[in-house]
């Protein structure tokens, strides 16, 4: 069973430039998420649990939708209460603004009994570390968060594990070795998935760049529309990006380009344009968490989980792509699960010719912050 409540407001994404200098410590301190433990997944639940269901709450930035980042969440909200059923009673309030609207909201969520409230929005942290600190018996798990409390988690997925992966596959699509990408912020995930995006472009074509248009905005289809035209008129026929609208996917199929979809499937608005699409899954985490939650077993921690865990993946590939193609990127996805591969690894050259790492891989803490763009990306950082 599930409530949704709309907050009356005008539809708007995050602005995330005043916590920029907060989000280069976005993930330092989160570990990589195991796999689910199939034992804690598929434990009896307690007896109780379906008399007295937990009540469980989503907070959203923005209306569900038919795609992207809201929508991912909301799916991941669909499949705990499908593998829970009666033990679980979840309410759903969308379209709340970071800041005093999102912590108004999550103390109403307590105080009408919810004992376990997910913030699935980076502004969210501080005004639910507030709340968490007024209802110690609530369970909170905030999305991409870098502070935790007793009562409070963080989660997130390594995107750029997934982005990797669409970089190959970008190589192996392109004839002129370009790709173009439309980034939101110059904050660590988005640099994160732009650089692994040309690392593994580079790793099939030496030779390809990645070219790069920065909007300081996550939700502008008219300027992320204009920028995907601009990249295809400066020799892009793949594009890519890291903003909230579809806007990308249908200039992609307008121009006759491919496109590798952000956070949701998108094939059904760029049906011959998408050739795969960077989807994070979190339905196992929130049925997980919900479990321990039940069970009394939840304790609070930082969990980075990539594509071993399930958390992440390139999914929805195009069924045209060739056979050996399809064979190439199983293999390097076989290479992350097992641990052969990472993506940051030495030696690793800035766009400007500067060596960043002679020797390794970088560990998660210099990922956390990374501020840099590899060779191959043509293009450099915003000024903030």
């Amino acid at each position: 069973m599930t409530q949704n409540l709309t907050q009356a407001r005008p539809s708007r994404l995050p602005n995330p430039s005043s916590f920029v200098p907060a989000r280069r410590a976005l993930l330092a301190l989160a570990v990589l998420a195991p796999a689910l433990p199939a034992a804690a997944a598929d434990a009896p639940l307690p007896a109780s649990a379906a008399a007295t269901p937990l009540k469980v709450a989503f907070v959203y930035v923005t209306p569900v939708g038919q795609a992207g980042w809201t929508y991912q969440h909301d799916l991941g909200r669909q499949e705990m209460e499908r593998a829970l059923g009666p033990a679980v009673k979840t309410t759903v309030v969308e379209d709340v603004a970071e800041g005093p609207d999102a912590e108004r909201v999550m103390r109403d969520l307590a105080r009408q009994g919810n004992r376990l409230i997910f913030a699935t929005s980076f502004g969210y942290l501080e005004g639910a570390l507030r709340v968490a600190a007024e209802f110690p018996d609530v369970k909170f798990e905030h999305a991409g968060g870098y502070k935790t409390a007793p009562n409070l988690g963080t989660y997130n997925v390594r995107a750029y594990e997934a982005r990797w992966l669409a970089g190959r596959l970008a190589a192996m699509a392109s004839r002129s070795g370009i790709a173009g990408y439309v980034a939101g912020f110059a904050v660590p995930e988005v640099v994160q998935g732009i650089d692994a995006f040309a690392l593994g472009m580079r790793a099939v074509n030496p030779r390809a760049t990645v070219r790069v248009l920065w909007l300081n905005t996550w939700f502008d289809p008219a300027r992320e529309r204009e920028a995907a035209r601009v990249l295809v008129d400066q020799g892009a026929d793949v594009l890519a990006n890291h903003t909230a609208s579809p806007a990308v996917a249908l200039a992609a199929e307008e121009k006759g380009v491919r496109f590798i979809a952000n956070q949701s499937d998108m094939r059904a608005l760029a049906p011959h344009a998408q050739l795969a699409a960077v989807v994070p899954s979190w339905g196992a985490y929130y049925t997980q968490v919900a479990r321990d939650v039940i069970a009394g077993r939840w304790k609070s921690g930082s969990v980075w989980g990539g594509v071993r865990s399930g958390m992440v993946d390139l999914v929805a590939l195009d069924p045209a792509l060739p056979a050996a193609q399809v064979r190439a990127l199983d293999a390097a996805r076989r290479s992350l699960v097992d641990g052969r591969a990472s993506v940051f690894v030495a030696p690793l050259v800035d766009n400007r010719g500067r060596t960043r790492l002679a020797h390794g891989t970088l560990d998660d803490d210099a990922i956390a912050r990374l501020d840099w763009l590899v060779q191959g990306v043509a293009g450099s950082m915003p000024t903030q």
